[in-house]
């Protein structure tokens, strides 16, 4: 883990914010890919990625620091912009960005959920695995100690060593970051398989909140919230849940679309 790139005077130069820029800049640069080999709304990639940008790190950070750290920031209110220190939920940034993706689509009339299936949905998982780099040099979204002689090493400094000192700890962020390539990759294929308008995208959330759930069982940078689940588990089972229900509906009203209509011919009344 390198926290720092370099120093200009005493201002540090952090690889945090380093590598979270270049994960919105990657995404960005592939959802204009897939735009461009799709035809259609490339043009219209830089802004949303700039606007959804800016939208996640926000919803990121408000959403870590009110359902994750509350109980630190209740008292250190001057803090809560400090994105530098780590804490960043990417949930909050999805639901952040979607909602700002969800604005500028209807404002410029494009069709949002093919969009989300074509550019959206495999351009924001692999930025959420470039993202886990920068968790991972940084020393946050840490796991809990593994008991034994293997995990990972955090160097003093870090809020992972700060919480678990030199105890080995599951690398939840790495594993995170590899499921994240692999849902980007499943992603692209299903674009190619049959499928109704907005169901990629569905896809996505639900992937990934399968995921982010049993993963969870293994993060040790915060505690349960109710039902001896973490804040993240709830929100993935509600993502699930909206996820299967709109993968459903999506699905049905493709088929009614397609369907013929049925029905008797009405006679004419004699007169």
């Amino acid at each position: 883990m390198h926290q720092y790139l370099f120093h200009i005077g005493d201002f540090p130069i952090r690889m945090y914010g380093l590598i979270m820029c270049l994960s919105i800049m990657l995404a960005t640069a592939t959802a204009w890919f897939l735009a461009r080999q799709d035809g259609r709304w490339h043009e219209h990639v830089p802004d949303m990625g700039l606007y959804c940008g800016l939208a996640g790190i926000v919803g990121a950070r408000l959403w870590d620091v009110f359902f994750f750290d509350w109980a630190y920031y209740q008292n250190h209110l001057l803090e809560i912009p400090f994105v530098w220190q780590g804490g960043m939920a990417i949930q909050g940034g999805v639901v952040a960005g979607t909602l700002v993706g969800y604005l500028y689509t209807k404002r410029h009339n494009i069709d949002t959920w093919e969009f989300a299936d074509i550019v959206a949905a495999p351009a924001v998982i692999l930025g959420q695995a470039i993202g886990r780099m920068a968790n991972l040099l940084n020393g946050d979204a840490f796991g809990s100690p593994t008991g034994g002689n293997f995990g990972l090493l955090y160097p003093p400094g870090t809020l992972a060593h700060a919480t678990y000192g030199t105890q080995p700890l599951w690398p939840t962020e790495v594993w995170e970051g590899q499921i994240d390539v692999i849902i980007f990759v499943l992603l692209l294929l299903a674009r190619y398989l049959p499928h109704a308008k907005g169901q990629i995208f569905a896809l996505y959330a639900i992937l990934y909140s399968i995921a982010r759930f049993f993963l969870e069982y293994l993060r040790g940078d915060y505690g349960t919230l109710a039902f001896g689940l973490k804040s993240a588990q709830l929100t993935s089972l509600a993502v699930i849940a909206v996820g299967i229900a709109a993968f459903w509906w999506f699905g049905r009203q493709a088929a009614q679309a397609t369907s013929p209509v049925s029905g008797k011919t009405k006679r004419k009344s004699q007169p």
